[in-house]
């Protein structure tokens, strides 16, 4: 069965005012228009056009009848979204399945409201999730880098000619900090110091210092965070973390633990529908110092890209080894029709051109910007048309 699906998009003040309208083929709203939900997730399920059995919205039908949906249970594990940032997100990390389980029961033991600012966590569950640029390039902070390349940057700020006394005392105290290892320990008694301690002196230290340091993706970032959120300790922390730049196409992946901030840039997001966000910096909202440095992991890695499985013509599929998720892209073209294996229920969006869909018993075309909740009785999709699409789908 193809059900059709809209929804409206959030309009969270760091959201961009043209990206996720433009998609959608329609005139902009004149506010942000930040993420757009397509799931069934409590905050904004998506509205079902054909209602299904006098559901108007894909959570009431999954809640009411799971079974027709597809589903073992009344959740669906994942969220696929459309997410445009034209400012910078908080910094954040994610808890894992155990940590998420053992928060929850621990906050509803203690009797903490789900609505309280001071809450953790809202639900039992994990929420890894990857983003896949749709815009020529996405910005975003990502995972602890070695101690030595963070170090190196600061001294290209102690370097800056003009700084003022106590601001280079407040930085080279900073560089000192750096000194040790493991870089897991430093990392980790250096972030809980950033974020526990009065740092106003280094964090006007360091925005006076990139204003004029050389052009470094570090020192781009302290300039962009100085911008939105002046004063933050989140913009020292930010020298800590590796600063990456995606191209149209590529895609990251960001695992429990993963510290990480989308900076600006347009792009398909697919996570496990989940609400347990753990904030480092970057944001007014309620920062767990304890509980943060509980689920982040301190261990410097590479940039964790996620590479591409070529299933066939035109399909790639991203399978970051979780069961709750995965992500195929597909380009149909007049010479190329392909055919997608789901193995669960899915959730497709068009993202360009005009396709159509097809499968055991059904058939959908789908225009640009239009989005269809598909059961898995339909089996193997066969892809007509011309355009590019995106299908979230699930091995629970």
């Amino acid at each position: 069965m193809f059900v059709p699906i809209v929804n409206t998009p959030r309009d969270y003040a760091w959201g961009s005012r043209t990206e996720i309208a433009g998609l959608l083929g329609r005139e902009p709203s004149g506010r942000p228009e930040a993420e757009l939900w397509l799931g069934a997730h409590p905050g904004s399920p998506a509205r079902i056009l054909t209602p299904a059995g006098g559901a108007e919205t894909l959570a009431d039908w999954i809640a009411a009848d799971p079974a027709s949906a597809g589903l073992r249970e009344p959740r669906l594990p994942f969220l696929l979204k459309l997410l445009a940032a034209q400012a910078p997100l908080s910094l954040q990390a994610h808890p894992s399945p155990e940590q998420a389980r053992d928060g929850f029961a621990r906050e509803e033991a203690a009797g903490v409201p789900l609505d309280a600012p001071t809450r953790n966590y809202k639900d039992p569950f994990h929420k890894p999730e990857l983003i896949f640029a749709l815009s020529d390039s996405f910005d975003a902070l990502c995972g602890f880098r070695p101690v030595a390349d963070a170090a190196a940057d600061v001294d290209a700020l102690l370097a800056v000619p003009g700084l003022s006394g106590v601001g280079v005392e407040a930085l080279a105290t900073f560089r000192l900090s750096l000194d040790g290892s493991p870089d897991a320990d430093v990392l980790r008694r250096v972030v809980r110091s950033l974020l526990t301690d009065d740092v106003s002196v280094l964090v006007d230290a360091v925005t006076d210092a990139a204003a004029s340091a050389p052009e470094i993706p570090a020192v781009d970032t302290v300039r962009l965070l100085a911008e939105h959120y002046p004063g933050d300790p989140g913009i020292v922390v930010s020298l800590l973390v590796h600063r990456v730049t995606l191209s149209r196409g590529e895609v990251l992946y960001l695992p429990a633990g993963n510290i990480h901030a989308y900076l600006r840039g347009f792009g398909v997001e697919l996570m496990a529908a989940s609400d347990n966000v753990l904030r480092g910096g970057l944001s007014p909202k309620h920062i767990d110092v304890a509980e943060l440095l509980r689920v982040l992991d301190f261990t410097p890695l590479p940039v964790p890209y996620l590479a591409a499985e070529h299933a066939a013509d035109g399909v790639d599929l991203y399978r970051p080894g979780v069961p709750d998720f995965e992500l195929a892209h597909v380009v149909a073209a007049d010479d190329v029709s392909p055919t997608l294996e789901v193995p669960g229920p899915a959730i497709a969006i068009a993202t360009a051109g005009a396709l159509t869909l097809a499968g055991a018993s059904g058939v959908v075309e789908l225009r640009r910007g239009e989005a269809v909740y598909i059961t898995p009785d339909e089996g193997s999709l066969a892809v007509g048309g011309a355009g590019e699409l995106f299908v979230a789908t699930t091995r629970l």
